[in-house]
């Protein structure tokens, strides 16, 4: 059988409130138990001390002395009446052989009277040197009390007050029965208020539950299904957030369903590309081939010509150059696609790495007929060393031979205003690129003029090598606006502090 969670609420603050109410009732009613006790307990005491500094008195103020016990043997009923005229209390004398030496209660000398059970037991702890006390079955209101007597000379025996703790078990009673009431009155009225205050709760548990129903038919909540502050108005609003979420991924798997064929679209796009891609591969793989190729034939036919093999050999050497670089080229691409993560990430010297640059490019820059000028300011980049290196050389081969006789290649670098990014600028005096050829130069395979690429030894994939660097080295290259004549490419990468925060 399914229990509600309001019947829960009901039957556990029940028992909640059972316990406590018991519990505290128990509690108080033993302290008041404990501390009657010790109060009748400290009342018997002290009328235990006066009735021995009593005997003492009345032996002492004897004449002539006599031994002890014959003193109390003889004077007992006095002194057992005089003691409970003092102590307000029914008193007993006992000799240390369980006779009774005087009673105020009864008439009868030299007998036990009549003790029996636990009488004779707690008058033995007192003839022993102890207390005891006990109340009889037949008289529950009347504890008696068994305590030592001494004498001049040690213990002569036993005292016996049968004191009246009626009054103890009427407040007892009293208490027990107001506790009862009360208790009762404090549950019921503790109970009701509960109830009611549980319920609420259960509402509000029983309203989420019917959210979370909602959502799973798959109706969405439009507003809160409960407004409060406290934790359960949190799980309110995280049901409706999660609803909202659930509702506006549903509408993003239908955006992804409608994008499905954009994205097959895409896929046939990207493999018509990959064909061009390749087909471009092999056009200019075929082109110094072709070469290569009529130069072997020709050899072969006229093999003792000394200006053919002196030609031959130029070209044959130029071309197998040319396919090796555009080898190389096509694998760094390859490889940028799938091996990102292999580059390592330095703090890279501007001025000393353009040096080294200018250094290794001068040779080719005389034999194009070209100038070479740096300037670099202080500037420490954080990238790949590397691919620096090769980004720089990329540009500055282009610079030199795309260029025009007695021209000039410039390399600028320096740090920004604020210090954050270094800028670099390859610039050189041959000819502009055309607006209309300005978005396609980074493209792979792209070249402006094909007839002077294949003069020069470009292959059209340099450019685009280069920006995929320069982007995964966290950096910018963009093609700056000239006027007149001349290329100029501006770079700019993280700085070494600002790039190892980006880290």
């Amino acid at each position: 059988m399914k229990i509600g969670i309001r019947l829960k609420f009901t039957l556990f603050l029940a028992v909640l409130l059972i316990l406590s109410v018991g519990l505290l009732s128990w509690l108080v009613l033993r302290g008041i138990q404990d501390n009657q006790t010790a109060q009748i307990e400290e009342v018997l005491a002290r009328q235990t001390q006066l009735a021995n500094l009593r005997l003492k008195q009345e032996y002492y103020t004897e004449t002539p002395q006599i031994e002890a016990s014959s003193f109390y043997n003889r004077e007992g009923v006095r002194l057992a009446s005089e003691l409970a005229d003092l102590t307000g209390m029914p008193v007993t004398l006992y000799a240390k052989d369980r006779s009774v030496l005087g009673s105020s209660v009864r008439a009868a000398r030299g007998q036990t009277g009549q003790l029996q059970g636990a009488d004779l037991e707690s008058l033995d702890y007192a003839l022993a040197g102890q207390i005891a006390y006990f109340k009889q079955a037949e008289d529950p209101d009347t504890l008696l009390y068994f305590a030592p007597v001494e004498g001049p000379e040690g213990q002569i025996g036993a005292i016996r007050f049968d004191y009246p703790v009626g009054s103890y078990g009427t407040f007892y009673d009293a208490i027990r029965r107001l506790f009862l009431v009360v208790g009762v009155s404090v549950v019921l009225a503790a109970f009701l208020l509960g109830y009611a205050y549980y319920s609420r709760f259960a509402s509000a548990i029983l309203k989420l539950k019917a959210s979370a129903d909602q959502i799973r038919q798959g109706r969405f909540l439009a507003a809160e299904p409960l407004r409060r502050s406290d934790e359960l108005g949190e799980l309110g609003r995280g049901i409706t957030y999660m609803s909202g979420e659930i509702e506006r991924s549903i509408a993003g798997l239908e955006d992804e369903r409608a994008k499905l064929a954009q994205a097959v679209e895409r896929l046939q796009a990207l493999e018509h590309r990959q064909k061009q891609y390749i087909g471009n591969i092999s056009h200019e793989f075929k082109t110094p081939l072709t070469t290569i190729k009529a130069y072997t034939e020709l050899l072969e036919m006229y093999g003792d010509d000394p200006q053919l093999l002196g030609e031959a050999r130029g070209s044959i050497g130029k071309e197998a150059q040319r396919l090796y670089e555009m080898v190389e080229k096509v694998l760094r691409l390859s490889a940028l696609e799938r091996y990102d993560f292999e580059l390592e990430a330095s703090e890279v010297d501007v001025p000393a790495a353009l040096t080294d640059v200018v250094s290794r490019m001068r040779g080719k820059a005389e034999q194009f007929g070209v100038t070479l000028e740096l300037d670099a300011s202080p500037a420490v980049i954080w990238c790949d060393a590397e691919s620096f290196m090769h980004i720089c050389t990329n540009l500055l081969d282009n610079a030199i031979k795309y260029n025009r006789p007695g021209g000039f290649a410039r390399i600028e670098s320096g740090l920004d205003a604020d210090g954050k990014r270094a800028r670099l600028v390859v610039s050189n005096t041959g000819l502009s690129i055309p607006d209309e050829a300005r978005g396609k130069i980074f493209e792979p395979f792209y070249t402006v003029n094909k007839d002077r690429a294949r003069l020069s030894g470009g292959s059209g994939l340099g450019l685009s090598l280069v920006k995929r660097l320069v982007e995964t080295q966290g950096g910018r290259i963009a093609l700056l606006q000239t006027e007149g004549e001349g290329t100029s490419f501006e770079l700019s990468f993280p700085a070494a502090e600002s790039g190892k925060s980006a880290e």
